[in-house]
């Protein structure tokens, strides 16, 4: 049995009021934690006096490992865009845990990651919500697949437009859309009868793995991931996901504080971000550090991305303290970059907050990560150390 005490430090559990005290982690899980919990006996005991601790942080928009950095064309595995359609293709298997920016991720206090394919694509691929330290992308993963990556708006407009076929319009995009949906509800209803009927196995045919992927969506067995950018992708978000009866999720969601109020009434989470970035594209015309706030004051559950590599991951706390500065409350910005993420990513009943029976991913803080002059000292995952911050 392994057992950590972090003792003395100023917990911040996420899900709780904060307290002075100590956590203690067994065999890679969080067994005890509060003002009065004692060091148990053999336990290793850190003493976090005068640090913040903390739940490891977490992005659910991210192409860590799949979009490699200082890679070039070589490490770049984001977009298989040779169909509109690739609902079949899963980025687990382009993950190169080697990479670089895992290293940065620690060093920022992320300790889970969603990984997407890109934007490319109609539908891009399937997501998976994996730990930032692992020496196989196997051994690191908290949920596959943790969604379905779909994106409207320029970039599929883009790219298919260039190549001169379907879709070169938003209107295509929509038509894009409804189609791989429509054939997903056939296929399911061949499996639902293939379910039901011993005597006729040819009703069906066989497994057809792109559909398998898109059932799931309309299973809601995992949510639909919809980059979108513009209110009026993200109001054509809202109708498809109507129609279709599936969960939805708005990534990026630039403009979403446009129509904020009806993402409110809906209950569809925004991932907003990334926001360290130039107003590249149309679509980035209303960018803005104050559009965390607006949202959240509106009632949208917020989580902030970094859409890593377009912003480093370990600037994820960063983008968090700027729009605190810009009306963000403080403690929606710490869920927004911990328990919020977490549910989006499937993975809130193992990481996100502090709490007993949830893996030990801890990171001690030399100070209120929400002040920039501070940083991660120690990175725990699962329990074991990680990170340990060398000074220069």
């Amino acid at each position: 049995m392994t057992i950590v005490a972090i003792t003395g430090g100023h917990v911040v559990p996420i899900e709780g009021e904060p307290f002075d005290g100590t956590v203690v982690l067994t065999d890679g899980v969080i067994s005890a934690l509060g003002p009065d919990v004692p060091a148990p006996d053999g336990a290793e005991v850190i003493d976090a006096a005068g640090q913040w601790v903390l739940p490891g942080f977490l992005d659910a928009h991210t192409h860590l490992g799949v979009h490699e950095e200082a890679e070039g064309w070589a490490g770049q595995d984001t977009n298989e865009m040779t169909d509109p359609v690739t609902a079949q293709v899963r980025a687990l298997d382009a993950i190169n845990p080697a990479e670089i920016g895992f290293t940065d991720a620690l060093s920022g206090g992320v300790t889970a990651v969603c990984v997407n394919p890109g934007s490319g694509n109609v539908i891009g691929g399937l997501c998976v919500a994996i730990h930032t330290s692992g020496r196989t992308v196997d051994e690191m993963v908290l949920k596959s697949p943790a969604g379905l990556k779909s994106a409207l708006g320029e970039n599929p407009k883009r790219v298919y437009g260039d190549k001169k076929q379907t879709p070169s319009t938003r209107l295509g995009t929509a038509a894009v859309l409804r189609k791989a949906f429509v054939d997903a509800q056939n296929y399911q209803a061949k499996l639902a009868n293939a379910a039901g009927s011993e005597d006729d196995p040819k009703q069906f045919d066989g497994r057809d793995l792109k559909l398998e992927a898109l059932v799931s969506v309309l299973n809601k067995e995992i949510p639909w991931r919809q980059h979108s950018h513009r209110a009026d992708d993200i109001a054509t978000a809202l109708r498809v996901a109507d129609e279709f009866g599936y969960d939805l999720v708005i990534d990026h969601g630039t403009e979403a504080h446009l129509i904020a109020d009806l993402l409110a009434d809906k209950n569809i989470p925004v991932l907003i971000g990334p926001l360290f970035t130039t107003r590249s594209k149309v679509e980035l015309r209303n960018r803005s550090l104050a559009n965390p706030g607006k949202l959240a004051a509106a009632g949208v559950e917020i989580s902030i991305i970094t859409d890593h590599p377009v912003v480093p991951i370990h600037f994820l706390i960063h983008q968090a303290t700027l729009a605190v500065k810009e009306g963000l409350d403080p403690v929606i910005a710490l869920r927004a970059i911990t328990i919020n993420p977490a549910k989006v990513m499937g993975v809130a009943d193992q990481v996100g907050s502090l709490e007993v029976g949830k893996l030990g991913d801890v990171v001690l803080w030399s100070g209120d990560p929400l002040d920039v002059m501070q940083r991660a000292l120690r990175v725990f995952i699962r329990g074991e150390q990680v990170y340990t911050h060398q000074p220069q």
